[in-house]
């Protein structure tokens, strides 16, 4: 089972460009099953292992580390601190939640100005950026200063704990899932030599993955990731993408990727013959390491195995944890069927 790995991948801080911990933490459980391990200039950590057979394909698995979250730009004189968004976040889902700041993981809130203040037109507007501050409970700018610089990072504070059938919720599951059923395999015996690939900054553009992918130079490769579910209540039917609880995602094409069609077919093929439940996105949004890998060198085949998670980029997401394990199995077929490919 890949759960407890993604609860601890998932508590983790690791906002883009901000990585350490979760590289760290990887880097240790990787080392004594790996027959290399380095970390490039990006900051991607590149772990090879050797399996029964070389292959005669290049193939390289990819997940990336880092997770939404906010920099700090501004120390006010009152002592709050005023931020940016590091990736894509709605404004709407941050008022009031809980974060930690910095290297010292120091515990902030993200205030507005109080309600009986506003005014019958801003109650009808989303607040902009600027009008929000996180609150650390510093008296004044110098105290503040004290604890935290310009540039410093502040993640969700957000616990991690199951519910419901089979949910799990968390911050950063996209895509902790992914680095989980990698770490898990790392563990495992391999049917042919692997690249694992553990990306940074796929949140603010897919970065690592296209240094990575020129410097392992893989024929095939297979990006596990989460994508966004879309599945409540009121959204239209024919904007629904998936669903956790469904399997796992196969998609053809994302906002990024048009993915090679004979590994589309090859993943759907083997999750049936596994009677593994899968799907695909019914309504294309969204995009993955996948367009950086596939547009490196010459080009990549590449494919994408996915956990449909409600609520990406926010607090708080939910995926189903029997996806997860679905994704596990998956990616273990699909590498016996690329060891097996002449």
């Amino acid at each position: 089972m890949v759960t407890d790995l993604l609860k601890t991948l998932c508590a983790l801080p690791g906002v883009s460009s901000r990585e350490d911990e979760v590289r760290d933490y990887l880097r240790a459980l990787a080392a004594p099953h790996a027959h290399s391990i380095r970390v490039d200039t990006m900051g991607n950590l590149i772990v090879e292992k050797k399996g029964i057979v070389p292959g005669c394909k290049k193939l390289m698995l990819a997940a990336h580390m880092d997770e939404v979250g906010l920099m700090v730009h501004t120390i006010t004189d009152e002592g709050y601190l005023k931020f940016d968004t590091v990736g894509g976040i709605d404004r709407r889902v941050l008022l009031g939640k809980p974060v930690l700041v910095g290297p010292e993981k120091l515990p902030g809130i993200i205030g507005l100005k109080a309600y009986h203040l506003t005014s019958r037109d801003e109650e009808k507007k989303v607040p902009k950026l600027k009008e929000l501050a996180i609150d650390i409970g510093a008296k004044d700018k110098e105290e503040a200063s004290a604890h935290v610089h310009l540039g410093d990072v502040a993640v969700f504070d957000t616990d991690v704990a199951e519910f419901g059938h089979g949910f799990l919720k968390a911050k950063a599951i996209d895509d902790r899932i992914g680095c989980a059923v990698m770490a898990q395999l790392l563990q495992e015996p391999l049917p042919m030599d692997t690249t694992f690939v553990f990306t940074v900054q796929e949140e603010v553009g897919t970065r690592g993955a296209f240094g990575a992918a020129f410097s392992v130079k893989p024929d095939i490769a297979l990006v596990l990731e989460g994508t966004t579910a879309a599945d409540l209540p009121d959204m239209d039917s024919h904007k629904k993408v998936c669903a956790p609880g469904g399997g796992p995602v196969i998609p053809y094409m994302d906002g990024g990727t048009v993915y090679d069609r004979g590994l589309f077919e090859l993943l759907r093929t083997l999750a049936e013959q596994s009677r593994i439940p899968w799907q695909t996105k019914e309504y294309l949004s969204g995009g993955t390491d996948a367009a950086a890998i596939q547009r490196s060198r010459e080009g990549v085949r590449v494919a994408a195995i996915s956990a449909a998670v409600r609520y990406l980029h926010a607090p708080s997401s939910v995926a189903s944890l029997e996806d997860c394990q679905n994704i596990l199995i998956l990616a273990r077929r699909f590498l016996q069927a690329v060891a097996a490919m002449e």
